[in-house]
């Protein structure tokens, strides 16, 4: 191989992480997961929209992709609000154009969540259920049935879903919480069965334990740490990085011929076929 092809061949690598001209929107991206996978997007070119439900952590990310160098603005709101959802995607698309990437990365028990227990779900009540419900499952519909119009209109976008290995295998005493990301699972591969005509695609990130600011009970015990990492075959915390780059990928022209797919970054806590 020439040094002029192998040159061309490193350029055409290069563009198809490129992600220049898109707009994304990251919800719940305030901290942790969302946070890196709103940084990792702004870096290869997308305008990011940071959301977080807390509008100071929204301007916090949304500023220091802006001090790197890219474009980024805050949008406050609760994914779980289809109002305020619809509203916010209005303020992207009129200040930086309209969404083609939305990265549903809001989770666990959304705003202000009930103080939790992790029981028999036999002693459970639907007041119980409803919060992990709400924004694990009515937000990712909420904020897909926002952007969609737009993406069918132009003819490109990628929906992408951050769920956990909950989803995937079950967890014991989170039912709730399993049931609801085992349902944007679901939504996601409809979804790629309706709108894949229009150059849309739709996929799920399913993580498995990460370090974010929300495990820091588990991973602030050493001893607690290594028995739950016996279960993983790299045995490590997944960092928010992990997820963020395959988040990237399949934001990407790269991921431009994958869909209604859903890939484990989980550091084979669970394996299949």
């Amino acid at each position: 191989m020439t040094a002029v092809s192998e040159a061309s061949t490193e350029t055409s690598l290069a563009q198809l992480l490129d992600l220049s001209g898109q707009v994304a929107l990251v919800t719940g991206a305030g901290q942790g997961v969302g946070a890196t996978i709103a940084r990792y997007l702004a870096a290869q070119g997308a305008a990011v929209a940071v959301n977080d439900y807390r509008a100071e952590r929204a301007e916090s990310v949304a500023g220091q992709i802006r001090a790197d160098g890219g474009t980024a603005i805050a949008v406050p709101a609760d994914v779980t609000d289809y109002p305020a959802v619809r509203s916010a995607v209005e303020r992207v698309s009129g200040e930086l154009g309209p969404v083609s990437i939305l990265v549903n990365n809001a989770g666990n028990a959304g705003a202000g969540p009930r103080a939790g227990r992790r029981g028999p779900f036999w002693e459970s009540e639907p007041a119980d259920w409803e919060p992990f419900l709400a924004v694990n499952l009515h937000g990712v519909l909420a904020c897909c049935r926002a952007v969609l119009p737009g993406m069918v209109h132009s003819g490109h976008g990628r929906l992408i879903t951050v769920i956990s290995d909950a989803g995937r295998v079950g967890e014991a005493g989170m039912e709730a919480y399993s049931a609801a990301k085992a349902g944007a699972a679901g939504l996601m591969r409809a979804l790629a069965r309706s709108v894949g005509r229009h150059q849309v695609t739709a996929n799920c990130v399913a993580i498995g334990l990460t370090d974010t600011p929300t495990l820091a009970a588990v991973t602030g015990d050493p001893e607690l740490t290594r028995k739950v990492l016996s279960n993983y075959l790299i045995r490590r915390v997944g960092r928010p990085s992990d997820a963020a780059a395959v988040v990237t990928l399949l934001a990407s022209p790269a991921g431009s011929w994958i869909t209604g797919q859903t890939y484990p970054v989980n550091g084979g806590f669970s394996v299949s076929q």
